[in-house]
């Protein structure tokens, strides 16, 4: 029983949701970008060495935040103690041997991105998500660079752009989001975030600016012919009113709970935008 509960706290931290949407990810960017260069096998192993990493910077992150998650997410298994610390450096380091170890059969360009996304996930646990919005834009750019991931796989990086731009806005949303619901954990533990040093009212902001920018992003790239009349459709029967009903949302209410709703909500219209893209190529 002691092994079951521990293997379910380590499925737990590596959120198996958020590794899921970046193997996707880089799936539907390389079948996007793909024109004659297309390998099933090296897509995969791109796909599963990125998913690996995003479970190992999901486990850093957990590492650095025990005593913040005490406060803030206080069910995360270690801050539970289910898992111990050595058990989940172990784990760390384990994941991001095997998603090098599989980046290096699509090519040295592929072993490259996934050390540098390594990297970046570790400086951002360690310190980057202690200044201000430097955290955010790192956690940002790696999604983004997800869909670059996919297009360098299949050699057409630069169809890959659009898609790591949207990927990019969504993300940078959903992190400042996430600061708004850490404020009193951040606080306690010195951590400076945005919300924290200007308030919620500057962050809505910005979340408002970059919500429109966004909308405003998918119906011009439609209008340019970057994506065809189903991505249209899609985008605006579900992704843009989504995003139009989350910002409505925080307007509103900015409770813990209702941030955490809004939260999951951007998380669903990126699956959605996934799946429009896939079918608006």
């Amino acid at each position: 029983m002691k092994h079951v509960t521990k293997i379910q706290a380590l499925i737990k931290m590596c959120r198996p949701l958020n590794a899921l949407i970046t193997f996707l990810s880089i799936v539907i960017a390389s079948v996007v970008c793909a024109v004659n260069d297309f390998s099933y096998i090296n897509v995969f192993l791109a796909a599963s060495a990125g998913a690996l990493t995003a479970i190992g910077g999901n486990t850093i992150n957990d590492i650095f935040d025990i005593e913040i998650d005490k406060i803030n997410m206080p069910d995360r298994p270690l801050a539970r103690g289910i898992l111990s610390k050595k058990e989940a450096i172990s784990f760390y380091i384990t994941v991001n041997i095997i998603a090098l170890i599989l980046s290096i059969f699509p090519g040295v360009y592929s072993f490259v991105i996934v050390l540098t996304a390594e990297g970046i996930l570790f400086l951002y646990s360690y310190i980057l998500k202690g200044i201000i919005l430097a955290g955010n834009l790192s956690v940002a750019f790696l999604t983004g660079l997800a869909f670059l991931y996919g297009g360098v796989v299949v050699s057409n990086w630069k169809y890959s752009l659009i898609p790591a731009a949207f990927a990019f806005l969504i993300n940078l949303i959903r992190e400042i989001i996430k600061d708004m619901q850490d404020i009193v954990g951040d606080s306690k533990q010195g951590v400076i975030t945005f919300p924290q040093k200007y308030g919620l009212k500057s962050s809505k902001r910005i979340i408002a600016l970059l919500s429109i920018l966004l909308v405003s992003a998918t119906i011009i790239s439609f209008f340019l012919k970057v994506y065809n009349l189903q991505f249209f459709i899609i985008v605006m029967a579900f992704v843009n009113p989504m995003l139009i009903y989350s910002l409505k949302l925080l307007i509103e209410d900015d409770s813990q709970k209702n941030l955490k709703k809004i939260s999951s909500i951007y998380k669903l219209s990126m699956v959605l935008g996934l799946i429009a893209i896939y079918f608006g190529k």
